[in-house]
């Protein structure tokens, strides 16, 4: 959480206001990548290696990560530290109140927290579904959900070209209307290679549009929040999504163990079919702020 807000706030400082877009899906392209290939490869070198080493390997990356980061070559401006013992907690309030004070940021707010829990909900029930009652081998499972991560690249790619022909607000709109309908084809889930195909169809697609999606809401996001403000915003939303994502997890798999996997992933489904309706409004998008360093 404290890195996804520095971060936002370090790219918001070192990338002009309207290269945030490109900059936000080179970002998102990166991670789907990373989420196709790190499974399968972690697996690989559990296969040849050992856990032990793995996970040492894994360890030392993210020392190498740190690396990385040391060698930026670029400003940085300190937040003001006045009162900065006390001023924790006040800062999450702080940015609570930013995003609900803005239109545009409370709607984009209310519906990535409701999206993103109620998919991250159903994850350990496609697990129990599809490892459990369906009885998929591992690598099947592997596969069903390492393909899909492409098409998140792919939509990553896509997203600034698809804002500079269609606009903005169309892309967004579309792109989110999409990620909250594909969910639903989960219901029709079976076993066998039918099951298979259409985990891989309905995840591909939803992916796709999220790779698309995402760049354009985390722009919009850091371009409506002052530079003094992005860390305060940045962590309140991440502490809020895991929180969401936390609880309505909870409450999924009380509802599976009352009814069945599929069928809480069904109702996930169906709720999913009403979260556009939190979509901002074109009259709440205001124009992105002038260029500045």
């Amino acid at each position: 959480m404290a890195f996804t807000a520095a971060s936002g706030a370090y790219l918001k400082l070192l990338v002009r206001s309207d290269h945030l877009l490109t900059a936000n899906g080179r970002f998102e392209g990166t991670n789907w990548v990373a989420t196709a290939a790190g499974p399968p490869l972690g697996g690989a070198l559990i296969g040849l290696l050992g856990p032990v080493i793995t996970v040492t390997a894994d360890a030392v990356s993210y020392l190498l990560a740190a690396l990385g980061i040391l060698r930026i070559r670029g400003g940085d401006v300190a937040a003001p530290r006045n009162g900065a013992t006390r001023q924790r907690g006040a800062d999450l309030h702080g940015g609570w109140r930013f995003i609900l004070h803005d239109r545009a940021l409370r709607c984009l707010f209310l519906n990535s927290i409701l999206v993103s829990g109620l998919i991250m909900a159903t994850v350990p029930l496609l697990a129990v579904l599809l490892l459990g009652e369906y009885h998929f081998p591992a690598w099947q499972y592997g596969l069903a959900f390492g393909i899909p991560a492409l098409g998140g690249f792919v939509g990553a790619r896509l997203s600034a070209r698809l804002v500079q022909r269609y606009g903005r607000y169309l892309v967004m709109t579309v792109s989110g209307w999409l990620r909250s309908l594909f969910p639903f084809g989960l219901a029709f889930l079976q076993p066998g290679i039918a099951g298979l195909l259409t985990v891989i169809i309905v995840e591909g697609l939803l992916i796709t549009c999220m790779g698309i999606f995402n760049p354009i809401y985390a722009t919009e996001r850091l371009q409506r929040t002052p530079a003094d403000h992005v860390a305060r915003v940045l962590s309140a939303w991440s502490v809020s999504s895991k929180l969401g994502q936390a609880t309505l997890t909870v409450i999924w798999g009380i509802l599976a163990t009352l009814t069945s996997p599929l069928a809480a992933i069904t109702i996930s489904g169906v709720l999913l079919l009403a979260t556009p309706l939190l979509l901002p409004k074109r009259r709440h998008l205001s124009d992105p702020e002038p260029a500045t360093r």
